[in-house]
C-alpha cells in the first residue's frame, strides 16, 4: 500500500523490474505512490502486469506527508494538509496516512495535525517496513485502533528487495470503499528492512540529482553536421 518507482526522486526502481518483481513475490495488489507525482502509477498500470495497480501519491503537504490512493489526477505538494485531504476527496480517493509517529523522518503528518485531521483520514498505516523502531508502528496502530480506522500496510519499497517484504493479506476488492472494509479483517506480514536500507536510499537520491545536474549542464545533445 506504499511503494515508489524510479519517478521518485529517492528511488532507481525502474518499472519493469518492479513489475517483474511484484509478480514474482505473488502481489495481488500494489499501490503506487511515489513523491508528488502520478505518472509512474499510470505507466505501470498501462503494463500488461498479473496484478491490480491502484493509482497513488506520497504528498508533501504542509503539514507533513499524506498519501492519496484512487487517484485520477495529482495533487499539489505544500497545500495544507486539510485541502490536501479535501482534494484526494473530491476524486473519490483515500486519505491515507503513512508513518505518523516515525522517529526517523521529518515529513510525516504533525501530531496536531494528525488529532484535528482524524475524521477526515480514511485509513492509517499500522506497519511501515522502513521504520527504524517497531514502537513507531505499534504506536500507530493504536491511534488507528483507537480512532475506528482501518489499518494499512507498506513495505516503502524504494528498491527491489523490498518490495514484498511488508504486506496486508486481505479479501478481494474492487473499489475504494471495499478496500477500506476488507482492511479491517486484513492480516500483516513484514519484516522491517533496517538502517542499511535509508542510507542506500540517500546513496541514490544523491546520484540522481547529480546525474541531472550533469545532463542539465550538457544540453541537448549537438547534431554532427553532414
Amino acid at each position: 500500500m506504499h511503494t515508489h518507482t524510479e519517478f521518485s526522486p529517492d528511488s532507481t526502481f525502474r518499472l519493469a523490474r518492479y513489475a517483474e518483481r511484484a509478480a514474482s513475490v505473488g502481489l495481488g495488489a500494489v499501490c503506487v505512490t511515489d513523491h508528488n507525482t502520478i505518472d509512474g502509477a499510470l505507466r505501470l498500470r498501462e503494463m500488461d502486469v498479473p496484478f491490480t495497480v491502484i493509482v497513488g501519491e506520497e504528498i508533501y503537504s504542509r503539514d507533513g506527508e499524506i498519501i492519496g490512493l484512487y487517484l485520477t489526477e495529482a495533487v499539489p505538494p505544500h497545500l495544507p494538509a486539510e485541502e490536501t485531504i479535501d482534494r484526494i476527496h473530491a476524486q473519490g480517493g483515500l486519505a491515507y496516512i503513512p508513518h505518523p509517529f516515525s522517529r526517523n523522518r521529518m515529513r510525516h503528518l504533525t501530531l496536531d495535525a494528525l488529532g484535528a485531521l482524524a475524521k477526515k483520514i480514511d485509513a492509517v498505516e499500522v506497519f511501515n517496513a522502513r521504520e527504524i523502531a517497531g514502537a513507531s508502528n505499534e504506536k500507530a496502530l493504536a491511534f488507528a485502533v483507537s480512532h475506528g480506522l482501518p489499518g494499512g500496510v507498506g513495505s516503502d519499497a524504494h528498491r527491489r528487495s523490498e518490495l514484498g517484504g511488508a504486506f496486508v493479506e486481505v479479501d478481494a476488492f474492487t473499489s475504494a470503499q471495499e478496500l477500506l472494509h476488507v482492511l479491517r479483517g486484513g492480516r500483516v506480514t513484514g519484516r522491517l528492512s533496517g538502517v542499511g536500507m535509508h542510507v542506500r536510499t540517500i546513496g541514490d537520491a544523491i546520484g540522481k540529482y547529480v546525474a541531472n545536474q550533469v545532463r542539465r549542464l550538457a544540453g541537448p545533445p549537438q547534431r554532427r553536421a553532414g
